[in-house]
């Protein structure tokens, strides 16, 4: 034990450490929360950045011995979320934080650098922030923040425009208003899951699989359950015997339940063997290092192809269910099974078929293809594949539960708190009132928190046992134990006339969903529902097939599956205008979408039932493709530095949902308090995209009030009303909706009671600022804060509230087009991306900063995905790659050196004050655009993602 003396922040700590013990470690110890751990002290994310002795450095690569007699600098000495300094405002303003895990770090290291330059260049900001890793915003807007803060010292205000204003009759909607968040986060105050953790918890690990697929045979606990500090140890042999899936979906899922908490056979690297609850991480460790446990190891299979040859190893081959819709021969096809294999339970037929590693299947198609085909002048069949990408949010998975009232509650990380409750009521066989989750700040999901990958086991846990427990993955668990996104291998037939009209287009999709069914119909159902409605064509068909493999577990991914079928559409269509001899471009004016366009193919897209038939709806796509041609100067060839160098432009038409018509459900309500501010209670869960912001929005426009007088309290079970939760692209559409009629409904009822109270008629009555109650007849006036009082006096009428529910079956879809310009060095097959243009229809973007954050966050990850990202496994099925340095993402050195994201401004029907969607959408266009610009480039297609040099060079014929 070391006593060391250091100063934070001005304060001076004399304090004891072990010898062993991190820097950061001891900083989180005296309370310095916004030094947080985001790559296991790789030194990578930069989330634990400190300024030590004026020297920017990571405190999770610092002993905390080292740090005796230094002076330290922490995000808490910045400013407070009431007192913010210069640059955490600006990053509010600009838009940029967001998710926020990493901000406070940003922050500091932005202050640290105004300090020393009075107008820092682009390369200095490049320089400081080139170790900090940002997954949701794409960096370009940190520019930006910078530019404003320098604005603010040198003359007192904002000179630049953070982003364009939309709907010049609204006050607060379409502004660029700050995030109401936004202060609590930049400033590093409590706010996530490891916020909420009380003195006294259990800590919990997990042992997991070496192997792809094996039974286990025996599994000895004794000597681990008999060491210090150990509480409870689950394996298969008494975990509950509820079989269940992860997926955060609607109820009945469109995915099979085919696991345990704990399986007897395990079906991927790192899947669940045991769980270890000790009093402390330390003895969990020990024990879990303990356990004994003997494997009677399988042949896996990790490719669709491998998945699909006869006679391939089964990964499911237990008995089969159906909850609604078995077939005849069911009894027949169960007496082959195994029951160590456990149970596959479909809710409904989804088409699988196990004996054949069938997850689920889907088919439809509108016209006749083969008429479409003999009509069409040329025909082109090409095969694209893509890999398995990790989701690498910047806070793990992360859970922590405890017991208060004889209650189970779960504080998550969650895009889906109500799903959450539910499949943790179904693993502890409890009713749903005796759950509470509580989705605190999410510091980073991108789909892969919408599976319940924690919270399960977790949940089960704490109500076993009766103890406060804390769950958090290792990064390399978030690898080989979470969510990735599916490898799919797309085969695309388009046929098309002379005059670029296509004729007809056929998509074969071939789905990996590894070891468990999660979303393993309607990911790659995405891939045809979100591409083949942007082309006019009266003959379409498509097949999708969905196979169990050993790779780690897949699932939901940020453009769920609309990535992969718009690379394979989008590419197939290039490749077809190149055999006949037309531009690309002119392909796509042709054939595109429009308003009022009947969507036929949507008949057969629907999510394990008929899809609903709906025209085109307001549609920002022509203008996307015109100005995007005309930015990127279309058609205009481009000369590259040295003979290496070769230049070449390409685009993407894209699309996404806002979403899911006749599926999910939003429910919100809200009520005038006693002063005359307000509070909204919505179900929708933020995970950093500015819902909650909306929803502040909807009550501020309607009632003529600043955002400082609402309060937004969202994704609590306890206290909300019903969501289905943030995925699909519908936080705006459905859960800012709910929102957008609690506050209408508020509205009428805060009338009647004015009209009441003032002997007026409510249709003399308006609203206006800065609170009050208008007559136009007599000119009479009532404060909010007065009406509240007197409504709740004990005469009066009782609080004036409004709630209100969202469904609909229309379609409002965004659209968008990216255009890209890449250098390609024939030598040695490096890709440049040195334009990158993203322009998208989202209706009325409501916080538009944060719109435009979220298009540069989602093109960057996917110009990451396009070049480089992909999890590597060997032939074991173990994954080589499971850190963020080993794996590689975009860093601010890699974003492309002109980044621009465009706002097509459209109103649509249906959205709250005309909004859509915007950030899912982001991630659909760059793998097309980039393989299209390479071709312009060089001449070659590439038909593989990541388009790493070595493809590039093989496909040149550089290298065999």
């Amino acid at each position: 034990m070391n006593t060391i003396v250091c100063t934070v922040n001005g304060k001076k700590h004399t304090v004891a450490c072990e010898g062993s013990e991190s820097l950061r470690a001891l900083l989180v110890r005296l309370g310095y929360i916004s030094v947080r751990d985001s790559d296991d002290c790789e030194g990578f994310a930069g989330s634990d950045t400190i300024i030590l002795n004026d020297v920017p450095v990571y405190a999770n690569l610092m002993l905390a011995a080292q740090a005796d007699g230094s002076e330290i600098r922490t995000a808490e000495g910045l400013g407070t979320s009431r007192n913010l300094n210069v640059i955490q405002q600006a990053m509010i303003d600009a838009g940029i934080v967001q998710s926020a895990y990493n901000a406070p770090a940003a922050a500091l290291l932005l202050t640290w650098l105004l300090e020393r330059e009075s107008n820092p260049t682009k390369a200095q900001i490049d320089q400081v922030l080139s170790g900090i890793f940002i997954r949701d915003t794409g960096y370009e807007h940190y520019y930006l923040a910078v530019k404003l803060a320098v604005e603010r010292m040198q003359s007192g205000r904002y000179q630049s425009e953070i982003a364009p204003s939309f709907r010049e009759e609204l006050t607060y909607v379409g502004k660029a208003k700050g995030k109401i968040d936004g202060p609590q986060l930049v400033a590093g105050e409590a706010s996530f899951v490891e916020d909420r953790v009380l003195p006294g918890y259990y800590s919990m690990v997990v042992l997991r699989s070496p192997y792809a697929h094996a039974y286990i045979t025996s599994i000895d606990t004794s000597d681990a359950s008999a060491m210090d500090g150990v509480l409870s140890i689950i394996t298969h042999e008494n975990c509950p015997d509820v079989f269940y899936m992860q997926a955060g979906q609607g109820n009945p899922e469109p995915s099979p339940h085919d696991r345990r908490l704990f399986n007897r056979k395990v079906r991927h690297v790192g899947d669940r063997v045991a769980a270890i609850v000790a009093e402390t991480m330390e003895q969990a460790i020990a024990a879990r290092d303990a356990i004994k446990v003997e494997y009677e190891v399988l042949k896996p299979v990790f490719t669709v192809e491998e998945a699909m040859a006869e006679g391939a190893p089964l990964v499911h081959n237990g008995l089969v269910e159906y909850r609604a819709g078995a077939p005849d021969d069911l009894e027949a096809y169960n007496k082959s099974a195994d029951p160590r294999d456990g149970k596959v339970i479909y809710q409904f037929p989804l088409h699988g078929d196990i004996h054949h590693n069938i997850a689920s299947a889907a088919h439809g198609h509108i016209g006749d293809v083969e008429k479409g085909f003999a009509e069409a002048d040329a025909v082109v069949e090409r095969t694209y594949q893509t890999s398995q990408i990790q989701c690498t949010p910047l806070e793990p998975h992360i859970c922590y539960a405890k017991i208060d009232g004889g209650r189970l509650v779960v504080h998550a990380s969650t895009q889906v708190p109500y799903h959450v409750r539910r499949i943790v009521a179904w693993v502890c066989q409890i009713p749903e009132n005796k759950i509470r989750v509580i989705k605190e700040r999410v510091g980073g999901g991108y789909g892969s928190k919408q599976d319940i990958l924690v919270e399960d086991l977790v949940g089960y846990a704490t109500w076993l046992t009766g103890k406060p427990i804390l769950y958090r993955n290792t990064r390399e668990e978030e690898f080989i134990a979470n969510s990735t996104r599916h490898p799919m291998r797309v085969t695309v037939k388009m046929g098309a006339k002379k005059d670029g009209s296509i004729t007809a287009v056929y998509m074969d999709v071939r789905a990996n969903t590894g070891p468990y069914g999660n979303h393993c119909l309607t990911v790659p159902m995405n891939a045809c529902s979100k591409t083949l409605p942007l082309l006019k064509c009266d003959n379409m068909k498509f097949d999708v097939i969905t196979y169990y493999t050993n790779i780690p577990p897949t699932g939901a991914y940020q453009g769920y599956g609309a990535p992969k079928g718009s690379y394979g559409l989008m590419v197939c269509m290039a490749e077809l205008a190149d055999a006949l001899g037309i531009d690309y471009y002119d392909m796509a004016m042709k054939n595109k979408v429009e308003s009022g366009y009947m969507l036929e193919i949507l008949k057969g897209l629907g999510e394990g039932r008929e899809g609903t038939v709906v025209p085109v709806g307001s549609c920002g796509l022509e203008q996307a493709l015109v100005e995007g041609a005309k930015m990127i100067k279309w058609g205009k060839k481009e000369k590259g530095e040295g003979a290496d160098w070769k230049i070449g432009k390409g685009f993407a038409m894209i699309q996404q949902g806002s979403g899911l018509p006749g599926l999910d459900h939003s429910n919100a309500w809200a009520k005038l308090l006693t002063d005359g501010t307000f509070q909204i209670f919505s179900g929708g869960a933020d995970l950093g995209t500015g819902l909650d912001t909306i929803s502040a929005k909807m009550i501020s426009e309607t009632f003529c009030v600043p955002l400082e007088l609402v309060t937004v309290t969202s994704g609590d079970t306890d206290s909300c009303t019903f969501d289905t939760g943030a995925y699909a692209s519908s936080g705006t559409y459905f859960s800012g909706n709910a929102s957008y009629l609690a506050a209408q409904d508020l509205k009428k009822n805060l009338l009647d009671e004015a009209a009441y109270q003032l002997g007026e008629a409510v249709e003399d009555l308006v609203l206006r600022a800065p609170g009050e109650v208008s007559s136009v007849k007599t000119g009479k006036t009532l404060s909010y804060a007065k009406l509240s009082h007197d409504a709740l006096t004990g005469t009066g009428r009782g609080q004036v509230m409004g709630r209100a529910s969202f469904t609909t079956n229309h379609n409002s879809i965004p659209y968008g087009a990216h255009f890209a310009q890449v250098a390609v060095n024939v030598r040695t097959g490096q890709v440049k991306v040195q334009k990158y243009y993203a322009l998208q229809d989202a209706g009325t973007p409501i916080n538009p900063e944060l719109a435009l954050c979220q298009m540069y966050g989602a093109s960057l990850k996917s110009i990451g995905h396009t070049l480089y990202e992909q999890m590597i496994l060997d032939e074991e099925g173990r994954c080589l790659n499971p850190t963020l340095a080993e794996y590689g993402v975009p860093m601010i050195a890699d974003k492309p050196e002109d980044f621009k994201a465009v706002l097509i401004d459209v109103n649509d029907e249906v959205g709250p004050f005309g909004a859509k969607s915007i950030s899912e959408i982001a991630t659909n266009g760059a793998a097309p655009a980039i393989a299209t610009a390479i071709h312009d480039a060089v001449g070659i297609w590439m038909r593989s993602w990541p388009f790493t040099p070595e493809k590039i060079l093989k496909e040149l014929g550089k290298i065999s």
